[in-house]
């Protein structure tokens, strides 16, 4: 069989059939030209290239060059059929060997297209492909063809099988019937894992993708955060100077004060010093005449002269120009990290169900035991215990927090002034309309469009938040615990304005400002 070793020898490692325009790489493996191009073209992405047989890297794309001789060798063995390369001749052509197409498993032996159309072509005279192992198509305990199937004892049997007490009251068919069978039961069966396949790569896909958007937002969320931490040292820097200029000068000004006040003190010191002089030789003077005519005025105890002052550092006046900068470096990063103020939501009382309560200052909704009044439901109200914010958002990024009740049954989230007001479907969550944080029983969840999924988060916790970017369709849930912790955060394509939106049993939710 050197033929069929040398058919082995011609085949792509990636593609497993004879080369087709073969190339070698620098190692010395061969492949199909296409074949490689796909391999080379996918490493492209991680800028690292290597030989799919050997695995030696390569540190830049490798050339291709065309291996002439062994293009020529795979061109005769594609052109020349596998049977005649697999060494399967004719058993009746004794005089040169002349390949076999068929082979008989009755007779066994192998047909040549001559010897084919003078063959017997009663059912008994199966034919199947080439082969030289016709001893495994006979049943090995009478040496009679295999022509019958067991169901029960999932068996291929000869006549002779079905005839014994083995096989005698089982349920058995013909070998063709049973492949037809069981090759329909393979279809559905492949057909169920092509589907699943299919989901498989679609779910394979989205993650990837997923994966991307990720990565890309976290690139740009990082150089968004290395240029604010730049402009905002530039900003400090720039502060700095100013705090201590205003430092330096007051420093300077006091010293000029007490610099020339040290100059009239050491003059008048000096003055001083000479009239003690002049009064201690007085003193010692015993000519009373002397003492009379000295014409130093003097006015009995000088005293003490009034104290010099000199101011402080004003801090105040220095601290002044740090707290404006730091508050306008401040204002300068919420600006640039886009968040626009919680306080801005407040509770549409329009929009509540008649079991709860807004607060006066429209921050709070509560939960009540029966109805509140007996008026009638405007089309705007939910049925259940349920509230919209009165402002929506359609653009930017936007954070709130909520204090919930230690009790209690709660749904904080978003939604769209279409969602329904009748209903359970009504209820955040139970729709397409809406997203939600939901506390049931001390453990947490989050829905949409009625899927719930449980978060493993088995803190104690009344406060939360929420966070929205509309434009990148991303609306996150925290808990403030210490520390914070991202219990889930929901991507998707807004189409309507969304609206904060809380729904609350047995208890109570606060924004807070």
């Amino acid at each position: 069989m050197a033929s069929a070793d040398l058919r082995e020898e011609l085949n792509c490692s990636i593609c497993l059939n004879v080369f087709t325009d073969p190339v070698v790489l620098r190692c010395g493996h061969n492949f199909c030209m296409d074949c490689i191009k796909g391999v080379l073209d996918s490493q492209e992405k991680s800028g690292t290239y290597s030989c799919p047989e050997c695995r030696e890297h390569f540190l830049e794309r490798p050339a291709l060059h065309i291996n002439i001789a062994l293009r020529n060798i795979a061109e005769h063995f594609s052109i020349v059929p596998e049977g005649e390369v697999g060494g399967i001749s004719c058993t009746y052509c004794i005089h040169s060997p002349v390949p076999a197409v068929k082979s008989c498993v009755l007779c066994e032996a192998s047909l040549c297209v001559d010897h084919l159309r003078v063959h017997v072509k009663s059912p008994e005279h199966v034919l199947i492909e080439p082969t030289s192992s016709l001893d495994t198509r006979k049943c090995p305990a009478h040496q009679r063809i295999l022509e019958y199937y067991c169901y029960k004892d999932s068996a291929c049997i000869c006549v002779s099988c079905r005839l014994t007490e083995n096989h005698k009251e089982h349920d058995v068919g013909p070998l063709k019937e049973a492949s037809t069978k069981k090759l329909a039961m393979l279809m559905k069966h492949l057909q169920g894992l092509s589907s699943k396949k299919k989901e498989s790569d679609t779910q394979i896909q989205g993650l990837q993708d997923h994966k991307t958007k990720v990565e890309q937002s976290a690139t740009d969320l990082t150089k968004r955060v290395v240029n604010l931490f730049k402009e905002v040292k530039g900003k400090l820097d720039v502060l700095e100077q100013i705090v201590l200029s205003e430092v330096t000068r007051q420093k300077v000004e006091i010293s000029l004060v007490v610099t020339d006040l040290l100059h009239h003190l050491e003059l008048e010191k000096d003055s001083l010093t000479k009239k003690i002089l002049h009064f201690q030789t007085l003193c010692s003077e015993t000519d009373p005449l002397i003492i009379l005519q000295d014409q130093e005025t003097f006015q009995g105890n000088p005293g003490k002269g009034a104290q010099p002052y000199v101011g402080n550092l004003d801090e105040g006046l220095i601290a002044l120009p740090l707290v404006k900068g730091l508050t306008n470096i401040m204002s300068q990063i919420k600006k640039s990290i886009c968040v626009q103020p919680q306080s801005s939501i407040l509770l549409d009382e329009g929009t509540a169900g008649s079991t709860v309560i807004v607060s006066k200052d429209k921050k709070m909704v509560s939960f009540v035991s029966g109805e509140r009044n007996g008026a009638p439901l405007t089309s705007n109200q939910f049925n259940i215990n349920q509230v919209l914010s009165d402002t929506n958002f359609k653009s930017s990024r936007h954070y709130w927090e909520v204090e919930s009740s230690k009790i209690g049954t709660f749904r904080i989230g978003m939604a769209y002034p279409s969602i329904v007001r009748r209903g359970e479907n009504c209820l955040l969550g139970n729709n397409e309309k809406s997203w939600c944080l939901r506390r049931f029983n001390s453990e947490y969840f989050v829905l949409h469009a009625g899927k719930q999924i449980q978060i493993p988060f088995k803190e104690s916790s009344q406060n939360f938040g929420v966070y929205l970017d509309y434009e990148a369709g991303r609306l996150s849930f925290y808990a403030l615990c210490d520390p914070i912790k991202l219990l889930h955060t929901f991507t998707a394509t807004f189409t309507e304005p969304l609206h904060a939106a809380i729904s609350v049993y047995n208890g109570f939710v606060k924004i807070v400002s």
